[in-house]
């Protein structure tokens, strides 16, 4: 139907992103992409939510009115709940930059979540002026981003900025 991306594999086509990687790592499970349950939907619920608080808070004119403020702390709502995840040692400290678990491996929440950020990252730069300041509001989901946006399979697979503006 001319969704983007699409993948097309064994006379079956997807166009989910989501959908696509679960069935990616089903299909292709070097490396396995998924971690514990348990840990993987606890991630999951602390980023339910995020791309609709994005995209209503980006796509949202005039900026400054009661409705853009609302969606604003709508959006710093959803992003405090990745800080605080991030910072959650619940289940073991955390040795590594990833949203699972104790950040160890990357997982199929990663490849979700990065270029939601990345999206958000251009958008706010763009549509809004930086008015959420990541690096001072969450620190921790700053260096979360740096981390992933410097792996190199995102690096390789990621739109310039330019292409991200054209699509919103």
């Amino acid at each position: 139907d001319g969704s983007m991306p699409a993948l097309r594999h064994r006379k079956e086509c997807y166009v989910e992103s989501d959908v696509i990687a679960q069935y990616l790592d089903f299909f292709f499970q070097e490396p396995p992409m998924t971690d514990k349950k348990r840990f993987v939907a606890k991630a999951q619920e602390a980023t339910d939510g995020l791309f609709p608080s994005i995209a209503k808070y980006l796509k949202h004119t005039p900026d400054g009115d009661e409705e853009d403020e609302a969606l604003k702390s709508s959006l710093m709502e959803a992003l405090s709940r990745l800080e605080e995840h991030l910072g959650d040692e619940t289940d073991g400290e955390r040795v590594g930059p990833y949203f699972v678990g104790n950040g160890e491996m990357f997982t199929l929440v990663d490849v979700s979540l990065a270029p939601k950020l990345y999206h958000m990252q251009t958008g706010l730069k763009e549509f809004k002026g930086n008015a959420i300041d990541i690096a001072a509001d969450f620190p921790k989901l700053r260096k979360y981003m740096d981390d992933v946006f410097a792996r190199q399979s995102f690096v390789d697979s990621i739109y310039p900025e330019e292409t991200v503006v054209w699509g919103w």
